[in-house]
């Protein structure tokens, strides 16, 4: 393991959680990755309980969030944010353009716990933060989730089709929702995970060859 110098304040202090400590974290909270000017804000539904302890956003060894990333080229090199986000690695996603935070900042077990109050809350707060940053798009990871939060049943994956005062209420960003990236998710491969992150991708306008 690296020296703790060089990972973000982490409640554990730079080491992994033993399985035992984890139900401590129910509804602890995870920092974002707070890119002034976002090219590509990916939202998450909410941390889990690995991640709250660590402070790291998807550090769940088992999640595949951060090898999707590295495999579709939107990193240059494989994260490893289970004992916690290393301060390169926080610092190479804002120069890359790339923003990340959670509809909702309260950890779970699973996602399935949290209600609709809750999700819809974190619909609000979204949009009250992209209306500050002004993304160039966003990414919503998970469509269940989204149809709660964004009171919509009907929504698919891809690009939302929203009306220009709802763009508006975002900042002007494309909304897409895509496939979650959790271990739990077997509609989602890798490849299709790296399928979905190369669409985003474009249409943020980040070069992916500039990532390898």
């Amino acid at each position: 393991m690296e020296p703790v110098s060089d990972i973000r304040h982490s409640p554990l202090e730079g080491r992994r959680p033993k399985r035992t400590e984890l139900a401590g974290f129910v509804d602890g909270t995870v920092d974002d990755i707070r890119c002034p000017h976002p090219k590509l804000l990916i939202v998450g539904i909410n941390p889990g309980l690995w991640t709250a302890a660590v402070n790291a956003p998807f550090a769940y060894p088992g999640n595949r969030f951060w090898p999707s990333l590295f495999a579709s080229g939107l990193t240059p090199w494989q994260v490893d944010a289970s004992y916690g986000l290393h301060l390169r690695d926080e610092r190479m996603m804002i120069d890359r353009g790339i923003g990340l935070t959670n509809l909702v900042n309260r950890a779970t077990a699973k996602a399935s716990e949290l209600n609709t109050a809750e999700l819809r809350q974190g619909a609000d707060r979204l949009r009250e933060l992209c209306a500050r940053i002004h993304p160039r798009v966003i990414a919503i990871l998970g469509i269940t989730a989204y149809r709660q939060a964004f009171a919509d049943k009907s929504a698919s994956l891809g690009l939302q089709d929203l009306t220009a005062e709802e763009t508006d209420r975002f900042g002007g960003a494309q909304l897409w929702v895509i496939p979650q990236p959790s271990g739990l998710n077997a509609h989602a491969t890798m490849p299709v995970l790296v399928d979905w992150w190369r669409r985003v991708a474009d249409a943020a306008g980040l070069d992916l060859a500039a990532a390898r």
